[in-house]
């Protein structure tokens, strides 16, 4: 598989120095990537996630490497009392969040026969409903600050019709929705929203779960490019998008997904 690039060879954005950054679902896979390129540039980065040891273990790996350790807490996305205490937790230990990154999804395969009323409700409270309020949570701040930057999470997935997660495709295909409703209103005070769909990247996740034979037959056939999506491809995007670079962008969808859609 293809290496990441160096970080010798990439670009740096001065203006994300010292930002406050807040992640959701930052611990591992694509959030963790996106952690990790925050850090590195010098931002003062903040995430939550459910999983506690491969959150922490990201937060020793980012001090070892010199960076600042980032603060991070375990939460369920699914209580949004929990979401909103732990943004407000942090904004007081890091300043007013200039950055968030509505990351944290959950794609387990699920068929249109099985869903119950308390199963959609479920997936539409971990992919879909924590966003929402994580913005509600952070524009007072941005307000404050005169200016911001939020950045969605969606999905390529259901735009190729992908199959095997109904519910997800629902709370995904919102994230354009989300984004382009609130750019009006989030703007006059400078703030940017925008989403980042990415295609089939290859998680931990993604290869021990899904990544078969098929599968791989399914990448040479609709990737335009031949090599595989790398968390750190999806992390390169979003640091752009927060950055002072991308000062007139917003209301957009930038796709990062090999040409696929």
């Amino acid at each position: 598989m293809r290496a990441a690039p160096s970080s010798d060879t990439l670009s740096v954005f001065p203006s994300l120095k010292n930002r406050p950054v807040f992640v959701t679902g930052g611990g591992s896979g694509i959030g963790a990537a996106i952690v990790a390129a925050f850090a590195e540039q010098g931002a003062r980065v903040a995430f939550i996630d459910v999983a506690k040891q491969a959150s922490e273990a990201l937060a020793q790996q980012l001090a070892d490497a010199g960076h600042a350790r980032p603060w991070w807490r375990v939460c369920d996305v699914r209580d949004v009392a929990a979401l909103q205490a732990a943004i407000a937790e942090a904004a007081q230990a890091l300043g007013d969040f200039s950055v968030l990154v509505n990351n944290v999804a959950s794609d387990d395969r699920h068929s249109l026969e099985s869903v119950t009323p308390a199963y959609y409700d479920e997936r539409i409270a971990i992919n879909e409903r924590p966003a929402f309020f994580a913005i509600q949570s952070v524009v007072p701040g941005m307000q404050r600050l005169g200016a911001g930057s939020i950045i969605n999470l969606g999905s390529t997935g259901w735009q190729g019709k992908g199959s095997a997660y109904p519910c997800y495709a629902v709370a995904k295909s919102s994230v354009n929705g989300l984004t382009r409703g609130l750019a009006k209103t989030l703007g006059r005070d400078r703030i940017r929203i925008n989403t980042v769909s990415p295609g089939w990247v290859m998680t931990e996740r993604q290869i021990k779960l899904w990544l078969d034979a098929e599968g791989e037959k399914e990448l040479e056939r609709n990737q335009c490019l031949p090599d595989k999506l790398l968390p750190h491809d999806i992390a390169r995007m979003v640091l752009f998008l927060a950055s002072d670079d991308a000062a007139m962008c917003t209301a957009q969808e930038f796709k990062v997904d090999a040409g696929w859609v």
